[in-house]
């Protein structure tokens, strides 16, 4: 008489040559639908983790330019404000006035 093949360890079943048959990624997410889906809804919760954190960092990086810019823009303001007094000051000593009418034309000044 034969004997009935043991049960398969591990959750696997013979097949009718007595292979080990494993079951597939759907048949374990059926006996184990509540793992899957908490497994899932971590997997999301950490992979927003992760990008959340290289937003804040992109976010401090945005900052730090903007304060940059900043610091060149008074930068450059001041400088053209200096090159506008020079020239003011140079278009004074011109005897003419033909220099400073031509200025304030330019600038802008009434």
């Amino acid at each position: 008489m034969e004997q009935p093949a043991p049960p398969a360890a591990g959750g696997g079943v013979r097949d009718a040559k007595g292979r080990l048959k494993y079951p597939g990624l759907f048949e374990n997410a059926k006996k184990h639908k509540s793992s899957f889906v908490q497994f899932f809804i971590m997997t999301g919760i950490l992979l927003t983790s992760i990008r959340s954190v290289g937003q804040k960092y992109r976010i401090w990086e945005l900052k730090e330019e903007s304060v940059a810019l900043s610091q060149e823009q008074e930068s450059i303001t001041a400088r053209m404000n200096d090159i506008k007094q020079s020239l003011r000051a140079e278009a004074a000593a011109d005897p003419t006035g033909a220099f400073a009418a031509r200025l304030r034309l330019l600038f802008g000044d009434d």
